[in-house]
């Protein structure tokens, strides 16, 4: 065979060989590429958090609510007992004092009694007041004298001693702890008759409901402002019903409610 047809004897089997495809190249038989996962579909946790795990690590905010607390209701300022910080014209005598639990049971029966049998039996003290005026004049300290007079447990001045004994024919001695009890009680009563004939109807109610406030005018209030102003003081403040002692009041009406003396 000549040179040309060894050339053309080679041509004619590439071709052939092509045709075969034992060159690789064939498209029926090509070689899948590489697959490749799609995005979250791998196996392997995603790096990059998901909304739901957002949600979990960082919870939405609730909206605060602003909570207002209620302002403390003012304190009406009080008048410090006399004896808490005793002046220099006051004194003790020289008795022993009177046992609290004794004074006490004084007052009980003090308050408890009816002083007009007759006029008005419905008019009634009540021990928490009995025993507040009390500890606010004088501590239940049965020894103690005042610069103006005033002794004992309930401070009586001599001048409302006489008064009750002679009006009521009693015998009271203010130097005797149940007696002091007593006349200071007969003198809230006398103040109650006087007050609730004078300005309240003939109402002996002495309940602290029936007062707006502790400076009201109302029958407790104006009691027990007179007890400390007499009634004097309060003719002069009946024409403007403005107590004459409202931080005395405001003392007692505490002591009635919380007081030192109720662990006697």
């Amino acid at each position: 065979m000549g040179h040309r047809g060894k050339l053309l004897a080679a041509a004619i089997a590439l071709v052939v060989a092509a045709g075969c495809g034992l060159t690789g190249h064939d498209k029926g038989t090509a070689a899948a590429p590489p697959s490749v996962d799609p995005v979250g579909a791998s196996s392997t946790p995603s790096e990059e958090p998901t909304s739901a795990d957002l949600s979990a690590e960082s919870p939405s905010p609730t909206p605060s609510r602003t909570t207002t607390k209620p302002k403390p209701k003012a304190t009406e300022p009080t008048a410090p007992p006399f004896w808490s910080q005793l002046p220099a014209c006051a004194h003790y005598d020289k008795t022993t004092p009177v046992a609290k639990g004794k004074v006490k049971a004084a007052l009980k029966s003090a308050a408890g009694r009816v002083y007009w049998q007759t006029e008005a039996p419905t008019l009634k003290l009540n021990y928490p007041l009995v025993k507040a005026i009390a500890w606010q004049e004088s501590g239940w300290k049965s020894n103690i004298h005042n610069c103006d007079g005033g002794a004992g447990i309930m401070q009586v001045m001599p001048a409302t001693v006489e008064m009750i004994n002679q009006r009521f024919g009693l015998t009271y001695d203010p130097s005797k702890y149940q007696d002091n009890a007593y006349v200071g009680a007969n003198y809230l009563a006398w103040l109650t008759k006087w007050a609730s004939y004078n300005y309240f109807n003939n109402s002996y109610d002495l309940s602290a409901g029936k007062c707006k406030s502790h400076t009201s005018w109302c029958l407790l209030n104006v009691v027990i402002s007179g007890y400390n102003a007499g009634q004097g003081g309060i003719e002069a403040a009946a024409a403007t019903k403005t107590l004459p002692n409202p931080e005395y009041v405001a003392a007692v009406r505490a002591l009635m409610t919380r007081c030192q003396c109720d662990q006697y």
